[in-house]
């Protein structure tokens, strides 16, 4: 089988990667291509254009980038024509993805792996999803159950990130690599994969960070550097005054876990530290023409997944005019002081966890996707 696979993001790359290796563990014989990043890359895929340059944020993002999404759009239609995959897999991006289906959809079936948030947003989307997908496959179950309730044919799988968001370094290790002192607490701050989030995320983070290393002796702050980010995007945290401060790049689940709080860009890093259990509170800020736009929106009343599967707010919000180094640091600092409050926050992180299925999701995803395309009639 031929397998063409779309996504837009680093995180879309992630999960699209993991896909791809468990398609080929089933049907060992099957081609992957398509539009990818690093992590689809080593899997061997026949990649037509890299995600680098893809992600976006905001309408004005979008509309500087239309060109290349209509340029795109065409090259992978061309490809299909030509090549003739025998499944086109979609995962997440949906702004582009879901108008990519409107036009495909006849010539190939489309699986569509990773959820849009329609549950979050924009609800008539479900609309596209019924009428332009062959099937969803979903991570969350109640996302099984909303797709159902429209009339769109779901399968729940789990969550992936249970087999692979595990530390590879011992805390020995990784205190010594990366000469940290294990005198003094760590705060670890993850503020986003794209250019947008580092530019208006990781200067609120280390205004909380300088705060609370006033308020709290002996600490120490590791800032987590997306790979396909450029170093220039964080120099200015490098002359952050008055904090001890690092900058590490390529290992998140590494300092997830070694670290004492956790100040996180909404996304799936909050997942991340809800299965390591780590205590943390979600930092986010974009400007304010696309907070306006797009808040209204918003049908949820959080924007953390860890919130939306628990029903309740767990971990704290700091969004947009809350974004304040003040506030963030007076939260983090009444964790890191109250031991009986981390391990309370730690329980109801566990039980995140319970709700993300058992592991092997990727495995049932592609086992869909070939048992669904190997019962086509011919």
């Amino acid at each position: 089988m031929h397998m063409m696979i779309v996504c837009g993001e680093v995180s879309g790359d992630l999960h699209a990667s993991i896909l791809a290796e468990a398609i080929k563990e089933i049907a060992p014989d099957t081609v992957i291509s398509g539009i990818g990043g690093a992590f689809l890359r080593l899997t061997g895929a026949r990649l037509y254009c890299d995600i680098k340059e893809l992600a976006v944020m905001g309408l004005f993002d979008v509309l500087k980038k239309f060109p290349r999404f209509f340029a795109l759009k065409k090259l992978i239609v061309k490809k299909i024509d030509e090549e003739k995959p025998d499944a086109l897999i979609l995962v997440d991006f949906s702004g582009f993805n879901l108008r990519l289906a409107k036009i495909v959809n006849k010539r190939i079936p489309c699986f569509y792996y990773v959820s849009p948030q329609v549950w979050a947003s924009r609800p008539g989307r479900v609309k596209t999803i019924r009428r332009y997908i062959h099937k969803m496959i979903v991570l969350f179950k109640f996302e099984e159950e909303f797709y159902k309730r429209h009339g769109v044919d779901a399968t729940f799988v789990g969550h992936p990130f249970l087999d692979i968001v595990k530390p590879a370094m011992t805390k020995i290790d990784f205190f010594h690599t990366f000469k940290l002192s294990e005198e003094k607490n760590i705060v670890a701050l993850l503020p986003g994969s794209r250019k947008q989030e580092i530019r208006n995320i990781l200067p609120v983070m280390l205004s909380a960070a300088r705060h609370l290393n006033k308020k709290i002796e002996n600490l120490q702050f590791v800032i987590v550097k997306s790979p396909q980010l450029d170093w220039e995007l964080y120099s200015r945290a490098i002359e952050a005054p008055g904090i001890d401060l690092q900058i590490i790049e390529g290992r998140a689940y590494d300092c997830i876990h070694n670290a004492d709080f956790c100040l996180i860009a909404s996304g799936t890093a909050t997942l991340e530290a809800a299965i390591l259990k780590k205590p943390f509170c979600v930092v986010y800020k974009t400007n304010l023409f696309n907070y306006l736009l797009y808040r209204p929106l918003i049908t949820v009343p959080y924007i953390s997944i860890v919130n939306i599967l628990a029903k309740k707010k767990i971990v704290p919000e700091f969004i947009q005019f809350r974004a304040c180094g003040y506030f963030i640091a007076r939260h983090a600092a009444n964790i890191l002081k109250n031991p009986a409050k981390k391990t309370a926050l730690q329980a109801e992180l566990g039980n995140i966890s319970c709700l993300l299925g058992e592991e092997g999701a990727a495995l049932r995803a592609a086992r869909v996707i070939v048992d669904s395309l190997q019962s086509r009639p011919n």
